[in-house]
């Protein structure tokens, strides 16, 4: 299971605080906001913003939040001409881990003060464009699961069929589908049409290859994602990290 994934399970698991909620809708609301503006508010015509609505409806986000972002994207709501810049940092954390934040930001001198002092603090640095991304490849990540009493087996030849580079389980059943980057909507489109339950779709970063920490290092690691996801800006993090021991680790954090 590729470290994001893992991460992003590990975290649904161990649960969230209503606080943590309001900011995930908040990340979530500006998704939504630029992917409308980039591309208009139609997610049938908006693959961005399809996914985005349906991250955001994994999340139970309420359906008028979703519109009122789709409105502020596209120049009807309150807030508009609101402006948001994508950038994307990259550093090494502890004990060399490569790191890659995907921020929307509307202050730039803001946001990377913040990451740089995050990675400081926590022994690591920031890096140049191009640092660590050498590391990871662009790729489709799309999470599946079974229906009751839908053979898995059959369900990953259907996937396989699909158009999928990688496919494997955890151990709730579920199926990670990794596939190319611009494939990703092909990919999703004939699961649908196949009537596989499709639990998120998003456009991801792997790692090419992964390194393995010991617990105590590892939590060292883990703690700066989290500091750093919990920064307003920033969307997501991809690391190298083996997250095969992580969810055992989290569950003592």
């Amino acid at each position: 299971m590729s470290g994001h994934s893992k991460w992003s399970t590990i975290k649904r698991k161990k649960g969230a605080a209503d606080a943590k909620r309001g900011q995930l809708f908040t990340k979530l609301t500006r998704e939504i906001t630029v992917s409308a503006k980039e591309g208009g508010g139609d997610p049938e015509a908006n693959f961005r913003l399809r996914l985005a609505i349906q991250r955001a409806r994994t999340e139970n986000m309420p359906v008028d939040n979703i519109q009122r972002a789709i409105q502020k994207g596209t120049g009807g709501g309150d807030g508009d001409g609101a402006h948001y810049d994508e950038i994307m940092y990259e550093g090494y954390g502890p004990h060399g881990v490569a790191m890659m934040v995907q921020t929307l930001t509307d202050n730039r001198n803001r946001t990377v003060a913040e990451v740089r002092s995050i990675f400081t603090k926590a022994g690591g640095s920031l890096g140049e464009a191009g640092s660590v991304g050498w590391m990871f490849e662009p790729r489709g990540l799309i999470m599946v699961e079974p229906k009751p009493g839908q053979d898995a087996d059959d369900l990953t030849l259907s996937v396989i069929d699909a158009g999928a580079e990688d496919v494997s389980a955890d151990e709730e059943g579920q199926i990670e589908v990794i596939t190319g980057f611009e494939d990703l909507k092909r990919v999703q489109e004939a699961l649908t049409a196949q009537g596989i339950h499709i639990v998120t779709a998003e456009r991801t970063m792997i790692p090419k290859t992964t390194m393995s920490l010991d617990d105590k290092d590892l939590e060292q690691a883990l703690r700066l994602v989290e500091r750093l996801e919990d920064l307003d800006d920033v969307q997501t993090v991809y690391t190298n990290l083996d997250m095969s021991h992580a969810e055992a680790l989290m569950a003592t954090m």
